[in-house]
């Protein structure tokens, strides 16, 4: 079995706030070579490094906006998120939660700190990811999966507390928690000082590690710090991380889907016609009503 290699290893970008909630390093699509089509399915990455928001008595967030043709995936942690969407799907996701909501044929929604947590602030890291939908499924019926931490199956790796949260897809004899429309592992692989794991992914599948916390060395050889991507290869099945201190990676390998992508705002369709109907859908009130 052929061993995967890094692609490159990149540094976050310059933060810019989404609304006035959400303060994120955009690392998909960006400069570093990651476009929507590298990474596919995981079209978008916004990672809100640890940032400290003060008290306020007016939730901070993004207000009512719409969505079609993909999926948002908020992974919380620190911080509590609240979240309504025109669908019915909503609730607050704290520190360990995940929220995967399904936009499909359309939904508008709003995400805003948690109203008690707001009120006394502190300390906020949070990732979104955009999950690309195949064209057969992007006009299906949207959905919400609340998966709180206590649901997230998970791997036991050592007596040190070290161990894998399989969000989505399979780690050993593990199943993910949340469902998906294609192939998807996400992973939080949370590793003791000195811990290492091997990774197995098919070679097709785009991979890339986010590392949260900490600092961790790939195949013995490359070494990537707190807040740095790692874009893997499509040259090999197998790599190993080690941690070399206390650390938190969010790992991603997800099938592609070899589709045409067309992408304008909030909308992620195959061709220009589609985008212009998601417009026409949207203006004229097809994805429902939220209050802002």
């Amino acid at each position: 079995m052929k061993t995967r290699t890094v692609e490159l290893v990149a540094k976050p970008r310059e933060p810019h706030f989404v609304g006035d909630g959400f303060r994120v390093h955009n690392f998909i699509p960006s400069g570093y070579r990651l476009d929507m089509q590298r990474m596919n399915p995981f079209i978008m990455l916004d990672y809100n490094s640890k940032y400290n928001f003060p008290p306020s008595d007016k939730p901070k967030g993004v207000s009512v906006h719409p969505h079609r043709g993909f999926e948002t995936v908020t992974i919380a942690y620190q911080g509590k998120v609240q979240h309504h969407d025109s669908s019915g799907g909503g609730g607050i996701i704290s520190e360990g939660d995940v929220q995967w909501m399904t936009a499909a044929s359309g939904v508008l929604h709003k995400e805003y700190h948690e109203k008690e947590w707001s009120k006394t602030g502190g300390e906020f890291q949070m990732v979104q990811l955009w999950i690309n939908l195949p064209a057969k499924d992007k006009m299906s019926k949207p959905k919400y999966q609340a998966i709180k931490n206590q649901d997230i199956n998970k791997f036991k790796l050592d007596e040190r507390g070290s161990e894998i949260e399989v969000i989505a897809g399979r780690y050993e004899n593990i199943e993910g928690t949340a469902s998906t429309f294609t192939p998807i592992n996400m992973y939080n692989a949370k590793l003791k000082k000195g811990a290492e794991v091997m990774l197995n992914f098919p070679s097709d599948y785009n991979t890339a590690l986010l590392v949260i916390e900490g600092e961790i060395t790939i195949n013995d050889d490359v070494n990537a710090p707190t807040d740095h991507l790692v874009l893997m290869e499509n040259d090999g099945e197998n790599f190993t991380i080690k941690a070399s201190q206390d650390s938190v990676v969010l790992v991603l390998s997800g099938e592609p889907i070899n589709e045409p992508i067309a992408a304008h705002g909030p909308f992620v369709m195959n061709t220009r016609e589609e985008l212009i109907q998601a417009f026409d859908d949207f203006n004229s009130g097809k994805f429902g009503h939220l209050e802002d």
